[in-house]
């Protein structure tokens, strides 16, 4: 039946070529018509997973609302805003060319990024245009990771220096290596849609950041007992979780590339179901997990457990059958109850669960990958997280206090107890509870 539209539509095109006077300007084929039909569809699965992940900054923006305390909700919606604004910017600038323009093993090439003028038809399988909004929102991922993790005190303007930094070089020079056909992909490292590339990377920088930053004040005792701080709603954060979890289908599905047969339309369809089921895993074993030791199920570690699940199969959605992938995500939801508490025995203050869920269920993901995918390789996946992790340390680190030692980096104690809506930007997002 497919192929029988496709006849009639070359046919159709062929007749109206001859009544237009056309026909002998540019043959219209079978070939030509199959052709062009896959670069729409391929475009189009850019388009629609771009604006699919473009939605993850909303997701990420009322997750962090939920989970930081009613006094600095404003300040995390207006990072959110800031740093999307920012990484679509820098993006354009540089980061695009660096990840995919003549990349020379390591990096590619420093100068911004433009594409063909209106009208231009010769661009290959899709429209290059959809190619780099598609990076873009990736890019823009990133730098939403390590919001979180360093809420409640920190600056607005030298976080958004980092923002600027991370999404035009440390990310940019990170993803050549892999998608920009650079040395890891010619070792055969693989990662699909970015557990590595994207969630590590932003979970490394998310780490070094609150390291350096310190935790909030009161957060922990002099005898290193925990205290809590209850974010400001459930309800945000489970709202946020859940666009996450949408934006995922774009973050993976439209990571096949390709949506103009028979083949690949399968595929995105597979990597839904695989992503789907990955989430659900990772809610439901957190859960179990938590009722077991400490016979109380938190919400905030089962809305963890599914963004862990996410993450963790984002390395290889397609490969896996349906129960394995319930099992990588499963495990991705087990790593988030053990490493929450882990990272308060360091006294490691991560506000969101940023660093469980992207950092280290993105390397799980990522070592996972060969147990579904033959092509891969233990060892070279673990050589790629090494590299991967070395890199983006040495780099956040040297920003990080780069940026501690001049402009200063942390909010001073007072502004900190009033909180950063009133003291920084001087919006409450809560006025009458003020």
């Amino acid at each position: 039946m497919y192929r029988r539209n496709l006849a009639l539509a070359a046919a159709a095109l062929g007749a109206l070529a001859v009544l237009t006077g056309t026909a002998g300007a540019q043959e219209v084929t079978l070939e030509s018509v199959q052709a062009e039909t896959a670069f729409v569809f391929n475009t189009l699965l850019f388009l629609m997973g771009g604006f699919l992940v473009m939605f993850m900054a909303a997701g990420f923006a009322m997750l962090e609302a939920g989970l930081v305390r009613k006094k600095n909700v404003s300040m995390q919606c207006l990072k959110n805003i800031g740093l999307y604004s920012l990484a679509g910017i820098m993006y354009w600038c540089v980061g695009y060319s660096l990840m995919y323009t003549d990349v020379a093993s390591y990096i590619g090439t420093f100068a911004p990024y433009s594409w063909p003028e209106a009208g231009a038809v010769n661009e290959g399988d899709y429209s290059v245009g959809s190619d780099w909004f598609f990076q873009m929102v990736f890019c823009a991922t990133t730098a939403s990771i390590v919001s979180g993790a360093v809420a409640e005190r920190i600056k607005l303007w030298p976080f958004l220096i980092f923002v600027a930094i991370l999404t035009g070089i440390i990310y940019p020079i990170a993803g050549s290596w892999k998608w920009g056909a650079g040395f890891l992909d010619q070792m055969g490292f693989l990662d699909f849609a970015g557990s590595t590339l994207v969630h590590s990377v932003g979970g490394w920088a998310a780490l070094t950041g609150a390291i350096i930053l310190g935790a909030r004040s009161g957060k922990y005792t002099p005898e290193g007992q925990v205290v809590p701080m209850p974010g400001s709603s459930i309800p945000l954060a489970t709202l946020g979780t859940f666009i996450l979890w949408l934006g995922w289908f774009g973050f993976n599905g439209g990571s096949q590339l390709a949506f103009g047969d028979n083949a690949n339309a399968s595929d995105v369809s597979r990597i839904f179901i695989n992503t789907n089921l990955a989430a659900a895993g990772g809610v439901i074993v957190a859960m179990l997990i938590m009722q077991a030791r400490y016979k109380k199920v938190d919400v905030t570690m089962a809305l963890n457990g599914a963004l862990a699940g996410l993450v963790s199969i984002t390395a290889e959605p397609l490969t896996p059958g349906p129960l394995m992938a319930i099992i990588i995500g499963g495990v991705g939801g087990a790593i988030v109850v053990f490493t929450v508490p882990l990272l308060d025995k360091f006294k490691i203050d991560d506000v969101v669960g940023a660093i469980p869920v992207h950092l280290v269920a993105g390397i799980w993901g990522t070592l996972a990958v060969p147990i579904t995918n033959s092509d891969g390789s233990f060892v070279t996946q673990a050589v790629g997280i090494v590299a991967y992790g070395v890199f983006t340390v040495i780099a956040c680190t040297i920003v990080w206090f780069a940026l501690k030692m001049t402009l200063g980096i942390r909010a001073s104690q007072e502004e900190e107890r009033q909180g950063l809506d009133k003291a920084e930007i001087g919006v409450e997002a809560y006025p009458e509870f003020a």
